[in-house]
């Protein structure tokens, strides 16, 4: 989730700073789709553990 805020900050100032060139705007596709996948993966349950017989 770090590097996803991250390369959207970056981003976000490249935008600005450069005028927002072609290639600036992968880092706003890779930013999003890693934080999205991110927070999907976080609220999948664990699968459910069996019971052991002992």
């Amino acid at each position: 989730m770090i590097a996803a805020i991250a390369m959207l900050v970056v981003w976000g100032v490249g935008t600005f700073a450069f005028a927002g060139p072609g290639w600036i705007h992968l880092l706003l596709t890779l930013g999003l789709s890693i934080l999205i996948w991110r927070i999907v993966v976080r609220g999948v349950p664990d699968e459910p553990r069996r019971r052991e017989r002992r």
